[in-house]
């Protein structure tokens, strides 16, 4: 092979990866924002107001993900031509960190989106990865529509099983929360393939669409599906067990009256959001996992409408 046609090929995957790459930190970006701007969301920020969160609004929120979009893109980078290690994982951690910092410094110190970099940086660096490892196969495009969302989940998962040995050691409320309640946090959430994405959050969606509903009433259901169930630290953090029963509660109900699409779902949402704020709960866990339905959802979206996927696939020949 000529020294051209290894440049040729060279060019050709630092194409692919950079396209794929600022494609993936753009979703990442639109997953959050679209979590934020869902409204009404019990106890969280939205476009109505601030929730249970008296240092944060929709506008520093917004602030917030776009300050991560290159965290993302990096991810997704240092992800294309890896596969699940400890190497891995302690990149994806440091620019993480890094991400981090970057957030803090536009919010002025508050943590609007530390776990979801968690969760949307694992299921990036996994999504990256297998989209690489479709360009393995002459048959790019065929291969690229395979990707599932439990395939990202599980790859994702298989990252999370390394340890970060350079990871500051801090006492995190989930930290805290987990020794006091022996429940997982994040953590275990990513380590067990993010199962309350893949068995609630997605599913919730997607029944809701098939049966017709409107997007904004089928998020707010997905929300509501994850609320009922998942053992969220943010609410164990804030109110203890008794708090994370009762909002459970409260979401399982709305969700027997049909939904937030039915009338009286709507204002059993409306009274459990004020609810919430009078007593300064907050769901930041289930947030943070429905950001991750949104965008495991539009990977998987993206990657069936997107036709310059197949145009990318014929100019490389399947060589990446």
């Amino acid at each position: 092979m000529s020294i051209s046609s290894i440049s040729a090929i060279q060019s050709d995957k630092n194409l692919i990866v950079n396209r794929y790459a600022s494609w993936l930190g753009e979703l990442a970006v639109s997953a959050l924002r679209d979590e934020a701007s869902l409204t009404p969301k019990p106890g969280l920020v939205d476009l109505h107001h601030n929730g249970s969160h008296e240092d944060m609004n929709i506008e520093l929120m917004y602030q917030s993900a776009a300050s991560l979009q290159s965290t993302f893109t990096q991810m997704a980078q240092v992800s294309y031509d890896k596969c699940a290690d400890q190497s891995l994982r302690e990149q994806l951690a440091w620019i993480g960190r890094t991400g981090e910092q970057q957030m803090l410094t536009v919010t002025k110190g508050v943590n609007t989106h530390r776990g979801a970099i968690w969760a949307l940086g694992l299921l990036t660096g996994s999504a990256s990865m297998l989209i690489r490892e479709a360009y393995r196969n002459t048959e790019v495009p065929y291969r690229l529509k395979a990707i599932s969302a439990e395939h990202i989940a599980r790859t994702a998962s298989e990252i999370a099983q390394y340890p970060d040995r350079y990871a500051p050691v801090t006492a995190s409320h989930g930290t805290q929360v987990k020794h006091q309640y022996g429940t997982g946090g994040a953590k275990d959430e990513a380590q067990h393939g993010f199962p309350h994405v893949i068995n609630v959050g997605l599913p919730a969606l997607q029944q809701a669409r098939a049966q017709g509903i409107d997007e904004l009433y089928a998020r707010l259901d997905s929300l509501l599906t994850i609320i009922s169930v998942l053992p969220d630290t943010c609410l164990l953090y804030r109110g203890g067990q008794q708090a994370l029963e009762q909002t459970q509660k409260r979401a399982t109900v709305i969700l027997s009256q049909g939904g937030t699409s039915t009338t009286k779902g709507w204002q059993a949402l409306l009274a459990f959001d004020q609810w919430m704020v009078k007593h300064h709960f907050s769901p930041g866990g289930s947030a943070d996992l429905l950001a991750a339905t949104l965008y495991i959802d539009s990977i998987l979206k993206g990657i069936t409408d997107r036709t310059d996927m197949e145009s990318l696939s014929k100019t490389t020949g399947g060589r990446m």
